[in-house]
């Protein structure tokens, strides 16, 4: 950490080339001696990609900033603080603790905080920025948090983990225990150090893989926000025997989508052709696997088992996902399907369907855009088939 950094001039300069083109800024050099222009240019870059995703760290003076990954890999605020409202009490530990976004969030809901991070220079930022923050009640550690915990006695009434991803670890779909801590192998000692255990992971995690990974999973939070998933949540309460709730949220600007359900409920729903309105789940619920759950709270019907796409003949009062008024529907034809449906461009999705959406493209010469929405998938009668709908 060169606090050098934090001088007045230095972050007059910062600010001033928020928006400057980096590459001409470090061919230029750097004007500070006691500062490289790879320090300077990262504090720019890092800056920038908070003004949305930290705005309390953005307009907060002085704060020091780490590599661009530990921006990129952090929670907004926006998840932070949902997450913090999920848990309360006198103590917590953060024990990966990164850059500490939702750590700050979390020491509004508990009385004594600790921020265990294993990287010293990230943990001295952290420490800065905490009290540039004004922030009195959290304690950073420069430690390996999993072993922290095996070298205290104390207990706490929250151990809150955020695992991750190894280097050597291949693909885009991998377990937790693929992670680093490996909580699976940790688990039974951690809960000898808390009863309540709050992991977040990836939303490239596969849910069920991972409940039957961990040990007394009571409820799963999928999280996206503006209809990205951003992460899931696992919350472990000691000895929970009961059914999983699984709750999923959309942060939108004015508000959140929340849709909540039950694991292995053993629903009755039906099938049916395109009716009036079609429905698209937002992706927190696709994610959560919640398809009959959507049928059976919306009173919908299921296109096809396989398409999650839903159907109804009376409109669904907010439906949390698109809405559409259903204009026509086509039998899938590459040869007749341009002429049938008379448009230049049309905002094409597929569900269900053999084929990608820049294979359409190519083969109806469609652009994209305009007012007309097109779902190319299968029916209940395994029939491919062309929506052609007006977005609601």
């Amino acid at each position: 950490m060169n606090t050098n950094i934090l001088h007045t001039k230095v972050q007059a300069f910062i600010d001033k080339n928020l928006n400057a083109d980096i590459t001409k800024l470090i061919l230029k050099g750097s004007p500070f001696k006691d500062i490289s222009v790879q320090e300077l240019s990262n504090q720019i870059i890092s800056k920038k990609k908070s003004q949305t995703k930290l705005p309390t760290w953005f307009t907060t003076a002085n704060i020091y900033y780490p590599p661009k990954i530990s921006i990129e890999q952090t929670s907004s605020e926006k998840t932070a603080a949902y997450k913090a409202n999920l848990v309360s009490g006198k103590s917590f530990i953060d024990i990966t603790g990164g850059f500490g976004i939702d750590t700050y969030y979390f020491s509004k809901k508990f009385e004594q905080v600790i921020h265990a991070e294993i990287n010293n220079d990230l943990s001295k930022i952290v420490t800065h920025n905490y009290n540039q923050l004004q922030v009195k009640n959290i304690k950073t550690i420069a430690s390996d948090g999993l072993e922290f915990l095996k070298n205290t006695s104390q207990k706490f009434d929250c151990i809150y983990i955020d695992p991750s991803r190894r280097n050597d670890v291949k693909g885009k779909v991998f377990l937790l225990k693929d992670c680093l801590p490996n909580v699976p192998e940790n688990i039974d000692f951690l809960f000898t150090k808390s009863d309540t255990i709050l992991i977040k992971n990836s939303p490239m995690l596969d849910i069920t893989a991972t409940i039957n990974e961990l040990k007394f999973v009571k409820e799963i939070y999928v999280i996206a926000v503006n209809n990205e998933v951003k992460e899931l949540l696992f919350l472990l309460k000691k000895n929970h025997k009961e059914k999983i709730e699984i709750k999923t949220v959309n942060l939108l600007k004015n508000n959140n989508q929340e849709f909540y359900f039950t694991s292995k409920n053993n629903l009755i729903y039906e099938f049916d052709l395109p009716q009036s309105f079609l429905y698209e789940p937002n992706t927190a619920i696709l994610k959560s696997g919640g398809f009959n759950e959507v049928a059976h709270q919306y009173k919908t019907s299921k296109l096809h088992q396989h398409s999650h796409l839903y159907t109804s003949n009376n409109l669904v009062d907010n439906f949390h996902g698109r809405t559409f008024k259903i204009d026509a529907v086509y039998p899938y034809n590459k040869k007749k399907l341009k002429k049938e449906l008379s448009v230049n461009k049309a905002n094409i999705t597929t569900r269900n369907f053999p084929k990608s959406v820049a294979e359409i493209r190519k083969e109806t010469k469609l652009k994209d855009g305009g007012s007309v929405y097109l779902f190319f998938t299968t029916n209940c009668h395994n029939e491919l088939i062309v929506i052609s709908c007006s977005k609601l």
